[in-house]
């Protein structure tokens, strides 16, 4: 389906590629007719920077982010006759520091900030997608005696802050909801009973107030079998009456789209048959955001997006 809901660019992260505008061509050529844009909300901590960034003093940071809103609104207006563009942002969640200033960030940019990705990126303070070695050592500050104990009590943490984040901001678009498996695909979440209930708990509250949960392509390049999230969460949210949206979550114009084929064929093989997008509304929801989720219109398999990419497909 022609719609992206999270995307990044070198311009404006460092761990991607390329401009924000080459992003939004790159995502013109290929058909989409949504795409989001949402950097990384600024960290508050220098020893929250990634090594990509050594050198920036927090300030720039700030400053980088008010030039993305900036920059993406100019896009949005200049290729509005060709494509829908969206603005929006990524959370993290490091300490409280980041959401008391995420709470002051969108009060500056009223209006200008149309819906929020709600991602979880650390616990214990540590990254958890940045490579395995910081991975390990999340897992290691675990409380535990055992390999399997210090796992349960990790998503425990992963999925409690998730739910801060869920009830602090209502964030439009849940991010990459089993992020926390990354480098352990193969765990069945069912078979850590404390934290698959907290996991139901999150799922259950993003429906209550409306959230569109991602199915997020970027899990095929980081070697997995699926996108985020995985079958078996995929069968809880649509068990449970949740709604699917689409992210590529690029980190630049050669990631636009990126194993999108995948993605038709993982939903077409796990049965999904609704999609949904965003599109901003006259009216606000219930945290103030003029945005709405819209149904995909018809059998979104069959939309000519999907035989512009790869040709015919079959139904």
């Amino acid at each position: 389906m022609p719609y992206s809901h999270h995307s990044h660019s070198g311009q404006f992260c460092r761990h991607a590629a390329g401009s924000l505008e080459d992003v939004v061509l790159e995502a013109i050529r290929s058909g989409f007719e949504v795409y989001g844009l949402t950097e990384h909300v600024p960290r508050y901590r220098i020893e929250d920077l990634y090594p990509e960034e050594a050198g920036m003093d927090l300030q720039a940071l700030h400053d980088q982010f008010d030039a993305f809103i900036y920059e993406a609104h100019r896009l949005k207006a200049r290729y509005a006759s060709q494509i829908t563009l969206l603005v929006g942002l990524e959370t993290d969640y490091i300490t409280s520091i980041d959401l008391d200033q995420l709470d002051a960030l969108l009060e500056r940019n009223r209006g200008r900030i149309e819906y929020i990705v709600g991602s979880i990126h650390h616990v214990g303070e540590i990254p958890i997608d940045f490579d395995v070695d910081t991975f390990k050592k999340s897992l290691a500050q675990q409380p535990g005696t055992s390999e399997n104990e210090r796992m349960e009590n990790f998503l425990c943490r992963y999925f409690d802050v998730q739910f801060h984040v869920l009830q602090r901001f209502h964030p439009e678009i849940i991010g990459h909801l089993d992020l926390c498996r990354l480098y352990h695909p193969e765990i069945r979440l069912s078979d850590y009973s404390r934290s698959w209930k907290r996991l139901k708990r999150n799922i259950s509250y993003a429906i209550e107030y409306g959230a569109l949960f991602e199915v997020n392509a970027a899990a095929f390049r980081k070697n997995w079998n699926t996108a985020y999230p995985a079958e078996d969460l995929l069968k809880v949210i649509l068990q449970d009456g949740g709604r699917l949206a689409l992210s590529d979550d690029s980190h630049g114009p050669h990631a636009v789209g990126l194993n999108y084929r995948r993605l038709l064929e993982y939903l077409r093989r796990e049965g999904v048959s609704e999609l949904w997008y965003l599109q901003v509304s006259e009216s606000p929801n219930k945290v103030g955001r003029n945005i709405q989720a819209v149904k995909a219109p018809g059998e979104w398999w069959n939309h000519p997006f999907w035989n512009k990419q790869w040709g015919e497909i079959g139904s």
